[in-house]
């Protein structure tokens, strides 16, 4: 299919503005601002689009939520805090194409009736923040952004807020309250943002790749856009492919791409002609699939028959030579850290499974260790404030289903058969 998120940018110089707008960018905000904003809402219900951050709610449904609610001033939020272990598939937006960011936040305030709208990025994307910055500057100085955007008394001020390195201010609870000052812990819901957000009013929270697609829906209309890809979540889709594959990298592919595809015909299958053993298909919060298992659709209706997510479509693969309790183990160490400790479920869960699979690892582990991992795993799931525990909880189980033997082997053995 055509480029749409990652159109123009491989020219070195797509960062620019005067670039973007002789790719045709900024087109779909001046059309937009000859619409009334529920006709652009209206245009991206008819879309389809669900939020591609990992969640997949309807996107219009959400904003429908913050449009119903009253109160003024209304915020924009994109969340830009890519710390899903394996994601990597919004960076070429921020640092290739911030522009196309910019409009689709500039479209989707004035839709939703946002003065204000932040860019929550990651502490470890420095280079992004300079480039959205001088990204911006520029569209302020084309009146693309400010007071009187494109001469129509539209007001919309975007500025970038940079996070500090922790994975759970991607939860859109946990983002608030960290632009908002305070320690980016999860709010308890409801009420959700979308009444009760940023200080308190009503607040939508998008990703990257979300906003990114508002232009060319706006370019295009709703209708010819859910005609990309799967019927039950249509439009183009950025999948990250990283791991023992021949070509790692971002692909923009129809959303609904099989997973066997984007691993065999796109990053051009099993690196050095080895042999396919485990795929994790959506970052590391998502449950591992075995090798016969992937033929399956990657979008957020088809991944959970499969026995998986698609989460943010960050794609992990490993082949034979890959021990499985040692990529868990690696895992808890990842979620143990980033807990943020508010939950007992999750602070004490964390700690636990990481101790256990510790000592799996390293020759260690007793009989009755795999049957523990699933209790604690069994008491996380459903019970913490916001979904890391569930991540976390997901990981175990779904390596126990399919790769039990590898544990069994390490407990019986005392050893780890692939360090030999």
């Amino acid at each position: 299919m055509e480029k749409v998120l990652l159109k123009n940018t491989d020219n070195p110089d797509s960062a620019d503005i005067s670039e973007y707008r002789k790719a045709g960018g900024y087109r779909s905000l001046a059309k937009a601002v000859q619409m009334e904003p529920r006709d652009i809402v209206e245009e991206v219900k008819k879309s389809g689009i669900r939020g591609r951050g990992g969640a997949g709610f309807p996107t219009a449904m959400k904003w429908n939520f913050a449009m119903a609610d009253p109160k003024f001033p209304k915020y924009l939020i994109c969340n830009a805090d890519e710390g899903e272990p394996g994601t990597f598939k919004d960076r070429p937006i921020l640092e290739k194409n911030p522009h196309l960011l910019i409009e689709g936040m500039v479209i989707s305030g004035y839709a939703l009736g946002a003065e204000y709208g932040y860019i929550y990025l990651r502490g470890e994307y420095p280079a992004a923040k300079d480039i959205l910055e001088a990204a911006i500057e520029q569209a302020y100085r084309e009146k693309f952004l400010g007071d009187d955007i494109l001469g129509k008394g539209i007001r919309f001020r975007l500025s970038v807020h940079q996070g500090a390195g922790a994975y759970i201010c991607g939860e859109e609870t946990a983002l608030i309250e960290s632009i908002e000052g305070r320690k980016g812990q999860p709010r308890t819901k409801p009420p959700f943002p979308v009444n009760v957000g940023a200080w308190s009013m009503p607040t939508i929270v998008n990703n990257v790749e979300t906003l990114a697609n508002i232009p060319y829906i706006v370019e295009i209309g709703g209708e010819a856009y859910s005609a990309i890809g799967s019927s039950d979540c249509p439009g183009p889709k950025l999948y990250c492919v990283s791991g023992f594959v021949e070509k790692p990298g971002v692909y923009e592919l129809p959303m609904g791409t099989s997973l066997r595809d984007i691993i065999y015909k796109h990053a051009g299958g099993i690196k050095n002609n080895g042999k396919l053993k485990a795929v994790i298909p959506g970052g590391i919060s998502t449950p591992v699939l075995p090798a016969d298992g992937i033929d399956c659709a990657m979008d957020f209706v088809a991944m959970p028959k499969a026995g998986s997510m698609l989460g943010s479509g960050a794609v992990i693969v490993m082949d034979e030579s890959v021990c499985m309790v040692r990529v868990t183990y690696r895992a808890m160490k990842f979620f143990e850290h980033e807990s943020c400790g508010k939950c007992t479920p999750c602070r004490e869960g964390t700690d636990w499974l990481r101790k256990i699979l510790e000592r799996i690892e390293h020759g260690k582990g007793r009989e009755g260790d795999i049957e523990l991992l699933s209790d604690v795993a069994g008491v996380m799931s459903g019970r913490t404030f916001c979904p890391l525990g569930d991540g976390a909880a997901g990981v175990v189980t779904g390596m126990i289903r399919h790769f039990r033997n590898e544990f069994e082997e390490h407990i019986r053995d005392k050893q780890c058969k692939f360090r030999n």
